[in-house]
């Protein structure tokens, strides 16, 4: 048995485009997020170079 193709009806058009735009701005969303990300990770590298420590990288000891 073969089965049948899916028939959309009159609003196929309508559909796949909203599906299409909808998985552009989604892998859109997620190239932004990796270049943001890798663009974070570069600045914490340049401010612990130049000094700066994080909070979160402290010892117990270290805030009395």
């Amino acid at each position: 048995m073969r089965p049948e193709p899916m028939s959309l009806g009159p609003y196929a058009s309508f559909i796949v485009t909203s599906y299409l735009l909808v998985a552009a701005v989604v892998l859109f969303l997620i190239v932004w997020i990796a270049l943001d990300y890798q663009r974070q990770q570069q600045r914490l590298r340049e401010l612990e170079a130049s000094g700066v420590s994080r909070r979160s990288g402290r010892s117990a000891m270290d805030t009395r």
